[in-house]
């Protein structure tokens, strides 16, 4: 019995030894994202285009002479869920840093942790101004975002609406329960009735329950809408157009932000034809022509959801420079690296980040117009 508590201690010691040094050779880094759910189709998008960037920075030589290693963590597109991973990295992962989740509500109810942690957290397409900066227009230390923000999408959204087709007689179709439907609906209308636009009607429903719109898209048609501004999700989009052709709504157009999904044509068929969609990114942008080539090699599959895999993408090379720029593998000085960039060049954007609000400055809009059964860019707009 001696000898075997012997064997087993020795084994316990040469486990514990081979952790720590498997520990102090990588650069743990978490990843929050939506791998299950409504959502799953970004999350999973997400996650491949973070290993795939992960893995070209570790051939390279890695970050500071380690390699990177990705943990990440489902948040079902539940706030609790978020919380709940970000605790698991942080305290029993132990990880420099976060990128992700996608949605605002998520870095909403991460943000008092990962602050008080003192670890940094890369929102990848949250959009809500709160994801950053609090109620007391203060900003959040330790929360940053790579995408724009919910004003600006909907100032581009109202500025392209208005001004670019012309369209001043606009309906709002909204989901109640979601912190970046509400707040793109909010900065929508402000700057829509700036540019000269009359909202028409402004109409609700609950996500992730609602599959019938029928009601509120026949009060939509009976208001003589010319466009219907989605500032919504997927799934519902998909739903909410394909029963508006169906109702008759022949002549009005749709427009939405970055919620656009690919798989939408797969719930809305030819109804998305003619839709647009202001978002970050385009497939057809030249500098991204190897990222979409390499994952499509590395999972014999197109990168349908394109701005989260973009996003998610860009994010860990931001942080990479980050981590290159603090010199050290130390939470607190990587989360003054990412305040301080300036003038970063990524793949889709050049990144200068805002010490006093922690968005980026001036990045341009992509439209893109649903052609042929698939997003394809329309054109990049600044208001």
């Amino acid at each position: 019995m001696r000898k075997l508590a012997l064997t087993v201690l020795l084994l316990a010691l040469a486990g514990t030894i081979c952790g720590a040094a498997f520990a102090e050779d990588t650069i743990k880094v978490g990843h929050i994202a939506a791998l299950t759910g409504d959502w799953a189709a970004y999350g999973k998008t997400e996650e491949m285009a973070a290993k795939l960037a992960i893995e070209e920075i570790n051939s390279a030589g890695g970050v500071l002479g380690k390699k990177i290693e990705l943990i990440v963590y489902d948040w079902k597109a539940r706030p609790e869920d978020a919380v709940n991973a970000a605790r698991r990295l942080i305290d029993e992962d132990k990880v420099v840093a976060i990128i992700g989740p996608n949605g605002s509500g998520g870095n909403i109810a991460t943000a008092p942790l990962v602050n008080s942690k003192q670890v940094p957290q890369i929102g990848t397409l949250p959009t809500n101004p709160l994801v950053t900066v609090g109620e007391d227009g203060k900003v959040k230390p330790y929360n940053f975002r790579i995408c724009f923000t919910d004003p600006y999408q909907g100032k581009l959204i109202a500025y392209f609406t208005a001004k670019e087709l012309g369209k001043l007689k606009a309906a709002i179709l909204y989901d109640v329960a979601s912190d970046y439907s509400q707040g793109l609906r909010e900065f929508f209308v402000e700057s829509y009735k700036e540019y000269g636009g009359e909202v028409v009607a402004d109409l609700g429903f609950r996500g992730a329950q609602d599959v019938d719109f029928r009601a509120q898209l026949t009060e939509i048609k009976n208001k003589n809408a010319d466009v219907l501004v989605l500032p919504n999700m997927g799934k519902e989009m998909a739903l909410i157009i394909k029963q508006a052709r169906e109702l008759g709504m022949n002549e009005i157009v749709f427009i939405g932000g970055d919620g656009y999904g690919e798989f939408m044509w797969e719930i809305a068929g030819d109804a998305m034809e003619n839709s647009y969609w202001i978002t970050h990114v385009a497939p057809e942008d030249p500098n991204m022509a190897k990222f979409f080539a390499d994952y499509k090699a590395k999972y014999n599959d197109e990168c349908k959801e394109f701005a989260n895999g973009v996003m998610a993408y860009d994010a860990i090379y931001w942080l990479k420079d980050a981590i290159e720029r603090a010199g050290e593998v130390n939470s607190v000085k990587i989360r003054d690296a990412l305040e301080t960039t300036k003038d970063l060049k990524l793949h889709h954007a050049t990144l200068t980040i805002n010490p006093a609000d922690h968005n980026p400055q001036d990045k341009d809009g992509v439209v893109l117009i649903a052609k042929d059964g698939k997003g394809q860019f329309f054109k990049k707009i600044k208001p």
